[in-house]
Protein backbone atom coordinates (compact mmCIF):
# COMPACT_ATOMS: atom_id res chain seq x y z
CA UNK A 1 0.00 0.00 0.00
CA UNK A 2 2.85 2.48 1.15
CA UNK A 3 4.69 2.34 -2.61
CA UNK A 4 1.66 2.11 -4.26
CA UNK A 5 0.54 5.81 -2.55
CA UNK A 6 3.95 6.85 -3.30
CA UNK A 7 3.49 5.57 -6.64
CA UNK A 8 0.35 7.94 -6.67
CA UNK A 9 1.71 10.75 -5.14
CA UNK A 10 4.59 11.14 -7.91
CA UNK A 11 2.28 10.46 -11.10
CA UNK A 12 0.13 13.70 -9.62
CA UNK A 13 3.25 15.56 -9.13
CA UNK A 14 4.58 14.96 -12.81
CA UNK A 15 1.29 15.07 -14.66
CA UNK A 16 1.75 18.63 -15.76
CA UNK A 17 5.07 17.39 -17.56
CA UNK A 18 3.38 14.24 -18.91
CA UNK A 19 2.36 15.70 -22.32
CA UNK A 20 5.96 17.19 -22.95
CA UNK A 21 6.96 13.66 -24.48
CA UNK A 22 10.18 13.40 -22.60
CA UNK A 23 12.52 10.74 -22.20
CA UNK A 24 14.31 9.41 -19.44
CA UNK A 25 12.34 10.22 -16.46
CA UNK A 26 13.63 11.57 -13.04
CA UNK A 27 13.15 13.29 -9.86
CA UNK A 28 13.54 16.66 -12.03
CA UNK A 29 10.28 15.77 -13.35
CA UNK A 30 8.52 15.37 -10.09
CA UNK A 31 10.15 18.60 -8.91
CA UNK A 32 8.99 20.54 -11.81
CA UNK A 33 5.37 19.14 -11.44
CA UNK A 34 5.04 19.87 -7.92
CA UNK A 35 5.89 23.40 -9.29
CA UNK A 36 3.39 23.78 -11.71
CA UNK A 37 1.21 22.52 -8.65
CA UNK A 38 2.12 24.55 -6.16
CA UNK A 39 1.88 27.80 -8.61
CA UNK A 40 -1.52 26.97 -9.99
CA UNK A 41 -3.51 28.65 -11.46
CA UNK A 42 0.13 30.91 -12.41
CA UNK A 43 2.03 28.89 -14.96
CA UNK A 44 5.24 27.90 -13.39
CA UNK A 45 6.72 28.18 -17.06
CA UNK A 46 6.62 32.07 -15.74
CA UNK A 47 8.90 31.43 -12.95
CA UNK A 48 10.97 28.63 -14.60
CA UNK A 49 11.87 30.43 -17.43
CA UNK A 50 13.29 33.78 -14.89
CA UNK A 51 15.95 30.96 -14.09
CA UNK A 52 16.87 29.72 -16.88
CA UNK A 53 14.61 29.81 -20.62
CA UNK A 54 15.55 26.68 -21.66
CA UNK A 55 13.42 25.14 -18.50
CA UNK A 56 9.99 24.33 -19.24
CA UNK A 57 6.98 22.19 -17.85
CA UNK A 58 4.89 22.14 -20.93
CA UNK A 59 7.26 21.48 -24.00
CA UNK A 60 10.92 21.13 -25.23
CA UNK A 61 13.03 24.14 -25.65
CA UNK A 62 16.86 24.91 -26.66
CA UNK A 63 19.33 27.30 -27.73
CA UNK A 64 20.91 28.21 -30.80
CA UNK A 65 24.93 28.01 -29.90
CA UNK A 66 26.47 28.47 -33.06
CA UNK A 67 25.36 29.61 -36.78
CA UNK A 68 27.84 28.15 -39.16
CA UNK A 69 28.15 28.85 -43.08
CA UNK A 70 28.21 25.71 -45.24
CA UNK A 71 27.84 27.44 -48.14
CA UNK A 72 26.18 30.38 -49.70
CA UNK A 73 22.23 29.20 -49.19
CA UNK A 74 22.99 27.68 -46.35
CA UNK A 75 23.86 26.71 -42.87
CA UNK A 76 24.59 24.43 -39.79
CA UNK A 77 22.74 25.27 -36.26
CA UNK A 78 24.12 23.57 -33.15
CA UNK A 79 21.50 24.03 -30.65
CA UNK A 80 21.94 23.47 -26.73
CA UNK A 81 18.09 20.93 -26.04
CA UNK A 82 16.83 22.41 -22.30
CA UNK A 83 15.37 19.74 -19.64
CA UNK A 84 14.01 16.46 -21.10
CA UNK A 85 15.79 16.00 -24.94
CA UNK A 86 16.28 12.54 -26.48
CA UNK A 87 19.93 12.40 -27.31
CA UNK A 88 19.76 8.80 -27.84
CA UNK A 89 17.98 9.05 -31.25
CA UNK A 90 18.88 6.87 -34.13
CA UNK A 91 21.15 8.26 -36.77
CA UNK A 92 19.09 9.48 -39.45
CA UNK A 93 15.97 11.09 -37.39
CA UNK A 94 14.64 14.32 -37.67
CA UNK A 95 13.08 17.06 -35.33
CA UNK A 96 11.01 19.85 -35.35
CA UNK A 97 11.94 23.32 -34.74
CA UNK A 98 10.00 26.14 -34.12
CA UNK A 99 10.87 29.72 -34.46
CA UNK A 100 9.28 32.81 -33.33
CA UNK A 101 9.56 35.55 -35.99
CA UNK A 102 7.48 38.48 -35.72
CA UNK A 103 5.27 37.45 -32.81
CA UNK A 104 4.43 33.86 -34.61
CA UNK A 105 5.42 30.69 -34.10
CA UNK A 106 6.97 28.79 -37.56
CA UNK A 107 7.52 25.41 -37.49
CA UNK A 108 9.78 23.13 -39.97
CA UNK A 109 11.26 19.66 -39.31
CA UNK A 110 14.61 19.47 -40.17
CA UNK A 111 17.07 16.10 -40.01
CA UNK A 112 19.90 15.56 -37.25
CA UNK A 113 23.08 15.61 -38.82
CA UNK A 114 25.13 14.71 -35.57
CA UNK A 115 25.61 11.65 -33.88
CA UNK A 116 23.75 10.74 -30.73
CA UNK A 117 25.03 12.00 -27.17
CA UNK A 118 27.19 14.89 -28.99
CA UNK A 119 28.49 17.16 -26.92
CA UNK A 120 30.10 21.01 -27.74
CA UNK A 121 34.13 20.25 -29.25
CA UNK A 122 35.01 23.34 -26.62
CA UNK A 123 33.14 21.85 -23.55
CA UNK A 124 32.50 17.84 -23.30
CA UNK A 125 30.31 18.29 -21.13
CA UNK A 126 27.88 19.88 -22.59
CA UNK A 127 25.23 17.83 -25.46
CA UNK A 128 24.16 19.21 -27.98
CA UNK A 129 22.99 18.54 -31.57
CA UNK A 130 22.86 20.14 -35.29
CA UNK A 131 20.98 20.61 -37.69
CA UNK A 132 21.74 21.55 -41.00
CA UNK A 133 19.49 24.04 -42.88
CA UNK A 134 19.29 24.89 -46.82
CA UNK A 135 17.34 28.31 -47.99
CA UNK A 136 14.49 27.19 -50.46
CA UNK A 137 13.15 30.23 -52.39
CA UNK A 138 9.54 28.91 -51.20
CA UNK A 139 10.39 28.11 -47.81
CA UNK A 140 9.69 31.10 -45.13
CA UNK A 141 11.83 29.62 -42.17
CA UNK A 142 14.43 28.41 -44.10
CA UNK A 143 15.38 31.59 -45.67
CA UNK A 144 15.45 33.22 -41.78
CA UNK A 145 17.02 30.31 -40.75
CA UNK A 146 20.11 30.56 -42.79
CA UNK A 147 19.99 34.34 -43.67
CA UNK A 148 18.72 36.08 -40.16
CA UNK A 149 18.36 33.92 -36.92
CA UNK A 150 21.33 35.00 -34.76
CA UNK A 151 23.44 32.96 -32.02
CA UNK A 152 21.76 32.63 -28.82
CA UNK A 153 18.04 32.58 -30.18
CA UNK A 154 15.65 30.29 -28.10
CA UNK A 155 13.69 27.93 -30.18
CA UNK A 156 11.20 25.55 -29.42
CA UNK A 157 11.79 21.34 -30.21
CA UNK A 158 9.89 18.37 -31.28
CA UNK A 159 11.05 14.85 -30.35
CA UNK A 160 13.52 12.79 -32.77
CA UNK A 161 11.14 11.08 -34.97
CA UNK A 162 11.51 9.20 -38.46
CA UNK A 163 12.51 5.93 -39.85
CA UNK A 164 14.82 6.79 -42.36
CA UNK A 165 17.58 5.10 -40.30
CA UNK A 166 20.34 2.58 -40.33
CA UNK A 167 20.01 -0.88 -38.86
CA UNK A 168 22.28 -2.10 -35.75
CA UNK A 169 24.86 -3.22 -36.77
CA UNK A 170 24.91 -1.49 -40.00
CA UNK A 171 24.81 -3.81 -43.31
CA UNK A 172 27.89 -5.03 -44.66
CA UNK A 173 27.72 -3.29 -48.00
CA UNK A 174 25.78 0.12 -48.08
CA UNK A 175 24.46 2.50 -50.77
CA UNK A 176 23.41 6.47 -50.61
CA UNK A 177 22.53 8.31 -53.18
CA UNK A 178 21.51 12.03 -52.08
CA UNK A 179 21.48 15.24 -53.94
CA UNK A 180 21.27 19.07 -52.01
CA UNK A 181 19.63 18.98 -48.81
CA UNK A 182 19.04 15.47 -48.94
CA UNK A 183 22.36 14.67 -47.69
CA UNK A 184 21.48 15.76 -44.25
CA UNK A 185 20.41 12.70 -42.79
CA UNK A 186 22.81 10.99 -44.19
CA UNK A 187 25.66 12.91 -42.77
CA UNK A 188 24.56 12.17 -38.95
CA UNK A 189 24.96 8.00 -40.46
CA UNK A 190 28.38 8.70 -41.70
CA UNK A 191 29.66 10.78 -38.71
CA UNK A 192 28.12 8.10 -35.92
CA UNK A 193 30.03 5.38 -38.04
CA UNK A 194 33.49 7.74 -38.24
CA UNK A 195 32.98 7.84 -34.31
CA UNK A 196 32.11 4.30 -33.91
CA UNK A 197 35.72 3.53 -36.30
CA UNK A 198 37.60 5.43 -33.99
CA UNK A 199 36.37 3.25 -31.32
CA UNK A 200 37.03 -0.31 -32.88
CA UNK A 201 39.86 -2.24 -32.84
CA UNK A 202 38.23 -5.11 -34.89
CA UNK A 203 38.54 -3.63 -38.32
CA UNK A 204 36.90 0.01 -39.66
CA UNK A 205 33.00 0.24 -39.21
CA UNK A 206 33.30 2.48 -42.60
CA UNK A 207 34.77 -1.23 -44.41
CA UNK A 208 31.99 -0.81 -47.97
CA UNK A 209 30.23 2.37 -47.96
CA UNK A 210 29.29 4.32 -51.26
CA UNK A 211 28.29 7.71 -51.29
CA UNK A 212 26.63 9.57 -54.54
CA UNK A 213 26.07 13.12 -53.98
CA UNK A 214 24.77 15.36 -56.61
CA UNK A 215 24.83 19.30 -56.23
CA UNK A 216 25.45 21.91 -59.10
CA UNK A 217 28.66 23.30 -58.71
CA UNK A 218 31.61 22.22 -56.33
CA UNK A 219 30.81 25.41 -53.99
CA UNK A 220 27.29 23.91 -53.46
CA UNK A 221 28.37 21.22 -52.14
CA UNK A 222 27.47 21.00 -48.52
CA UNK A 223 30.32 19.22 -46.21
CA UNK A 224 31.95 18.93 -49.03
CA UNK A 225 35.48 19.24 -47.52
CA UNK A 226 34.55 17.00 -44.47
CA UNK A 227 33.22 14.40 -47.35
CA UNK A 228 36.51 14.69 -48.88
CA UNK A 229 38.54 14.07 -45.20
CA UNK A 230 35.79 10.99 -44.79
CA UNK A 231 37.03 9.52 -48.13
CA UNK A 232 40.62 9.89 -47.15
CA UNK A 233 40.82 8.88 -44.14
CA UNK A 234 38.69 5.63 -44.59
CA UNK A 235 39.84 3.42 -47.31
CA UNK A 236 36.40 1.36 -47.33
CA UNK A 237 34.22 4.74 -47.88
CA UNK A 238 34.25 6.33 -51.39
CA UNK A 239 32.51 9.72 -51.70
CA UNK A 240 31.66 10.25 -55.52
CA UNK A 241 30.65 13.70 -56.14
CA UNK A 242 28.60 15.03 -59.08
CA UNK A 243 28.67 18.13 -60.27
CA UNK A 244 24.95 18.70 -62.15
CA UNK A 245 26.03 21.99 -63.75
CA UNK A 246 28.94 20.28 -65.51
CA UNK A 247 27.59 16.60 -65.92
CA UNK A 248 24.25 17.09 -66.00
CA UNK A 249 21.38 14.62 -63.99
CA UNK A 250 23.24 11.48 -62.63
CA UNK A 251 22.48 8.64 -65.07
CA UNK A 252 21.69 6.14 -62.84
CA UNK A 253 22.67 3.53 -65.67
CA UNK A 254 26.21 4.10 -64.80
CA UNK A 255 26.22 2.03 -61.39
CA UNK A 256 26.96 -0.40 -63.51
CA UNK A 257 30.27 0.69 -64.81
CA UNK A 258 31.19 2.75 -61.68
CA UNK A 259 29.94 0.18 -59.25
CA UNK A 260 28.60 -3.11 -60.24
CA UNK A 261 27.67 -4.50 -57.37
CA UNK A 262 25.08 -1.29 -56.49
CA UNK A 263 22.39 -4.57 -56.43
CA UNK A 264 23.97 -5.85 -53.13
CA UNK A 265 24.17 -2.90 -51.67
CA UNK A 266 21.27 -1.65 -48.87
CA UNK A 267 20.33 1.15 -50.63
CA UNK A 268 19.32 5.04 -48.60
CA UNK A 269 18.35 7.69 -50.83
CA UNK A 270 17.29 11.07 -49.74
CA UNK A 271 16.94 14.46 -52.27
CA UNK A 272 14.47 15.96 -54.43
CA UNK A 273 11.20 14.43 -55.78
CA UNK A 274 12.09 13.83 -59.28
CA UNK A 275 15.54 12.06 -58.18
CA UNK A 276 14.00 9.89 -55.72
CA UNK A 277 11.33 8.89 -58.17
CA UNK A 278 14.29 7.38 -60.90
CA UNK A 279 15.81 5.54 -58.32
CA UNK A 280 12.53 4.26 -57.31
CA UNK A 281 11.91 3.14 -60.88
CA UNK A 282 15.10 1.83 -61.47
CA UNK A 283 15.15 -0.70 -58.38
CA UNK A 284 11.84 -1.83 -59.23
CA UNK A 285 13.11 -2.63 -62.69
CA UNK A 286 15.94 -4.36 -61.29
CA UNK A 287 13.87 -6.46 -58.49
CA UNK A 288 15.21 -4.92 -55.76
CA UNK A 289 12.53 -2.26 -54.22
CA UNK A 290 13.01 -4.53 -50.57
CA UNK A 291 17.16 -2.68 -50.64
CA UNK A 292 15.75 0.96 -50.83
CA UNK A 293 15.00 3.28 -48.24
CA UNK A 294 13.66 6.82 -49.22
CA UNK A 295 13.20 9.89 -47.32
CA UNK A 296 11.49 12.85 -48.87
CA UNK A 297 11.51 16.23 -47.86
CA UNK A 298 8.70 17.46 -49.77
CA UNK A 299 4.70 16.59 -50.81
CA UNK A 300 4.22 15.87 -54.22
CA UNK A 301 0.95 18.18 -54.77
CA UNK A 302 -1.18 16.18 -57.57
CA UNK A 303 -4.00 18.29 -56.38
CA UNK A 304 -5.49 21.11 -54.93
CA UNK A 305 -8.83 21.93 -52.93
CA UNK A 306 -10.78 24.48 -53.69
CA UNK A 307 -10.09 26.98 -50.50
CA UNK A 308 -12.55 28.35 -47.90
CA UNK A 309 -12.68 29.36 -44.61
CA UNK A 310 -10.83 26.90 -42.21
CA UNK A 311 -11.71 27.05 -37.97
CA UNK A 312 -10.05 25.24 -35.41
CA UNK A 313 -12.79 24.52 -33.08
CA UNK A 314 -11.18 24.43 -29.67
CA UNK A 315 -9.19 27.75 -29.95
CA UNK A 316 -12.71 29.34 -31.99
CA UNK A 317 -9.79 30.62 -34.63
CA UNK A 318 -10.81 31.15 -38.32
CA UNK A 319 -8.88 31.61 -41.22
CA UNK A 320 -9.06 32.40 -45.07
CA UNK A 321 -7.20 29.51 -47.17
CA UNK A 322 -6.42 29.34 -50.68
CA UNK A 323 -6.73 25.47 -52.30
CA UNK A 324 -3.03 24.73 -52.34
CA UNK A 325 -2.67 25.57 -48.28
CA UNK A 326 -1.92 22.76 -46.37
CA UNK A 327 -4.47 22.63 -43.62
CA UNK A 328 -1.45 22.16 -41.27
CA UNK A 329 0.34 25.75 -42.65
CA UNK A 330 -3.28 27.47 -42.27
CA UNK A 331 -3.48 26.60 -38.44
CA UNK A 332 0.43 27.49 -37.77
CA UNK A 333 -0.54 31.07 -39.63
CA UNK A 334 -3.24 31.56 -37.82
CA UNK A 335 -1.44 31.00 -34.58
CA UNK A 336 -3.10 27.34 -33.37
CA UNK A 337 -0.48 25.09 -32.01
CA UNK A 338 -1.12 22.08 -34.09
CA UNK A 339 0.29 18.90 -34.34
CA UNK A 340 3.21 17.55 -36.39
CA UNK A 341 6.05 15.45 -36.95
CA UNK A 342 6.70 14.28 -40.55
CA UNK A 343 4.51 17.22 -42.42
CA UNK A 344 5.21 15.02 -45.53
CA UNK A 345 2.14 12.57 -44.51
CA UNK A 346 3.89 9.96 -43.09
CA UNK A 347 3.68 9.92 -39.97
CA UNK A 348 0.47 10.28 -38.55
CA UNK A 349 1.31 12.70 -35.96
CA UNK A 350 -0.88 15.80 -37.46
CA UNK A 351 -4.01 13.50 -37.93
CA UNK A 352 -7.43 15.26 -36.47
CA UNK A 353 -11.22 14.91 -36.63
CA UNK A 354 -12.98 17.16 -39.10
CA UNK A 355 -15.85 17.80 -37.49
CA UNK A 356 -17.76 19.51 -40.73
CA UNK A 357 -17.22 20.49 -44.33
CA UNK A 358 -14.41 18.83 -46.68
CA UNK A 359 -10.76 18.35 -47.05
CA UNK A 360 -9.29 17.06 -50.60
CA UNK A 361 -5.97 15.61 -49.97
CA UNK A 362 -3.19 17.06 -52.16
CA UNK A 363 -1.85 14.18 -53.24
CA UNK A 364 -4.46 12.67 -55.11
CA UNK A 365 -7.01 14.69 -54.82
CA UNK A 366 -9.41 12.12 -52.56
CA UNK A 367 -11.50 13.69 -50.37
CA UNK A 368 -13.01 13.43 -46.46
CA UNK A 369 -15.99 14.72 -44.71
CA UNK A 370 -16.91 15.48 -41.80
CA UNK A 371 -16.49 12.44 -39.07
CA UNK A 372 -13.12 11.42 -40.73
CA UNK A 373 -9.50 11.79 -39.29
CA UNK A 374 -7.73 13.52 -41.57
CA UNK A 375 -3.86 14.19 -41.94
CA UNK A 376 -3.58 17.94 -41.84
CA UNK A 377 -0.16 18.22 -43.71
CA UNK A 378 -0.97 16.63 -46.68
CA UNK A 379 -4.72 17.97 -46.95
CA UNK A 380 -6.27 21.27 -48.00
CA UNK A 381 -9.38 23.16 -47.45
CA UNK A 382 -12.40 21.88 -49.94
CA UNK A 383 -15.09 24.68 -49.15
CA UNK A 384 -15.44 25.81 -45.66
CA UNK A 385 -14.07 23.43 -43.26
CA UNK A 386 -14.09 22.82 -39.14
CA UNK A 387 -11.15 20.78 -37.27
CA UNK A 388 -11.22 19.30 -34.10
CA UNK A 389 -7.93 21.03 -32.54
Amino acid sequence: MVSKSVQGLRAWLEAPVADAKMAGRTRLDALRGAAARITTPLLPDDYLHLVNPLWSARELRGRIVEVRKETADSVTLVIKPGWGFDFTFTPGQYIGIGVLVDGRWHWRSYSLTCPPDWTAPDNRAERVISIAVKAMPEGFLSSHLVNGVPQGTVVRLAAPQGGFVLPEPPPAKVLFITAGSGITPVMAMLRTMDRRAADRTDGDAMDDIVHIHSARTAEDVMFGAELRALHDKHPGFTAHIHLTGEQGKFDLADLDARFPDWRERETWACGPAGLLNDVEKHWAAAGISDKLHVERFEVERSAVGEGGTVTFARTDRSTEVDGATSLLEAGEAAGVQMPFGCRMGICQTCVVTLTDGHVRDLRNGDEHQAGEKVQTCISAAAGDCTLDV
